[in-house]
């Protein structure tokens, strides 16, 4: 069974800002359920990582990891979860502090981190054959893996979450910070900044990105945020792989947070879409179409769009309800429809994962109008609930959500090609069309039912990867 060291900046159940930290928590599990290869996760001990976690951990190495000029104390603690082996790296100065990046000094961190990554490996019980290095965080875990070979034959994979992010640095931090010779800053550097994710993908062994339409995307200047012509450069490294869920946590047969467990029954829907009209202020209407958005409010989840059409979709006889926060902008223009259309549409301003869990449970649709999309787990948590996704066409929404097609009855949910307002208000007129069609309806939500994203899959093609870079020995070998 192959031997996988995975390092990121952060992993569910410990601490989570995003989809990262669900794949982290999730790919593992899949793959030694899978027996795949026995994979290990290494992570900054970060202060605010729940203490019931803290209690669990035992240190087993304490080391010094030399910073440029700075000898900074390490130590290295171990914990088991679910089957899976969890070494969390300690620094106090670094990561003893509220929250998880943000701070003026988050690259210096994180090179603190990936250095000891490398001093960590002397002490742990098992030798890895592959290090695989998630997002600009733990990019330099490749590159340093690559250049100081702490592991002799070591193999590397470096994977992109989202391009846009990429860790950058003064140049200055190379001398700086790296105890490496001059004949290495190539490597780092990109526009006159060491760059972290510019790093990984150039000393990776393979790289790999979140689903293969934005493998092929990132390859092109509109997505590749500058790292287009080195992607390019290495496109016979790079495949994109599409993410899973856990299917176990997102269940709405056991799903606690939800007034009526289901499987596929619209009667069930329709009581969680009552008890959610109630419990947030909406007429109570089994029968009325909801539509809902959870995320971030920013740009880059297609919030534009949604912000023109919402005077003229709210005509319909239809109930809206976004949740989240974000920009100004437009937690002030949702809340402006909430208060004008208040039989209409509900925003809700924060963050709730059991009330999110309520909201997949009760709607009919779900808006993703993504401007790009690595991935994206919404749109396969709604399916895993039974509820339509509204997507554009790109990075994984193209993969995973595939147009109705009400002649041959394909397709699992409603997408449109341009970053384009009215695009997408056709298509959620077409969906309203579709949902007063009691036999078109009725096939949509079966391809709906079919719709199957659970990690396993996923696993399956990460082992042809691990294989691909170190075939499995012969006898005799």
């Amino acid at each position: 069974m192959k031997k996988i060291l995975y390092t990121a900046s952060e992993c569910t159940p410990f601490i989570k800002t995003g989809g990262l930290a669900d794949v982290i928590g999730s790919l593992p599990q899949a793959l030694v359920n899978e027996e795949q290869a026995d994979v290990r996760v290494i992570l900054p001990k970060y202060g605010t990582i729940p203490a019931k976690w803290h209690e669990q951990m035992t240190e087993i190495a304490s080391f010094p990891v030399q910073i440029g000029w700075r000898n900074q104390g390490a130590k290295l603690f171990k914990l088991k979860h679910d089957g899976i082996t969890f070494y969390f790296i300690e620094n106090h100065h670094y990561f003893e502090r509220q929250g998880v990046y943000g701070y003026y000094d988050d690259g210096e961190r994180f090179v603190f981190y990936s250095m000891a990554v490398m001093e960590s490996l002397k002490y742990l019980d098992f030798t890895p054959e592959i290090l695989h290095a998630h997002d600009w965080q733990a990019g330099l875990t490749v590159a340093f893996a690559n250049i100081l070979q702490p592991i002799k034959g070591m193999k590397t994979v470096f994977t992109i979450h989202n391009i846009k992010y990429q860790g950058m640095l003064q140049f200055e931090a190379f001398d700086d910070l790296f105890i490496l010779p001059r004949e290495h800053f190539a490597g780092f550097e990109w526009n006159g900044m060491i760059n972290c994710m510019k790093s990984g993908i150039f000393h990776a062994d393979k790289i790999t990105t979140v689903s293969p339409s934005y493998a092929e995307e990132i390859k092109d200047p509109y997505y590749g945020e500058g790292l287009d012509s080195l992607l390019r450069e290495r496109a016979g490294d790079l495949s994109g792989i599409i993410n899973g869920i856990n299917t176990d946590d997102y269940n709405p047969m056991k799903d606690p947070h939800i007034h009526a467990n289901y499987q596929t029954s619209r009667a069930k829907k329709k009581e969680n879409k009552k008890a959610l009209q109630e419990a947030i202020g909406l007429p109570v209407n089994g029968d009325v179409p909801v539509y809902i958005a959870i995320s971030r409010f920013v740009e880059q989840k297609g919030f534009h769009l949604v912000e023109h059409i919402l005077h003229d979709f709210l005509q319909n006889d239809v109930q809206v309800v976004i949740l989240g926060t974000g920009e100004y902008e437009f937690e002030s223009s949702f809340s402006w429809f909430a208060q004008n259309f208040s039989d209409k549409m509900a925003t809700l301003l924060k963050f709730d994962e059991g009330l999110a869990r309520q909201l997949y449970a009760a709607a009919d649709f779900f808006i993703m109008p993504s401007k790009f999309e690595p991935c994206g787990l919404s749109q396969l948590i709604s399916l895993q609930y039974k509820t339509v996704p509204i997507v554009r066409e790109t990075g994984g929404l193209k993969d995973t959500v595939h147009a109705f097609n009400e002649f041959d009855g394909t397709g699992n949910g409603f997408s449109f090609e341009n970053y384009n307002a009215h695009e997408l208000l056709q298509q959620m007129e077409y969906s309203l069309k579709i949902y007063h069609d009691p036999k078109q309806w009725q096939t949509l939500l079966k391809n709906v039912n079919k719709s199957k994203f659970s990690w396993k899959d996923s696993a399956t093609a990460y082992a042809r990867l691990y294989d691909e870079l170190t075939p499995a020995k012969t006898k005799g070998e």
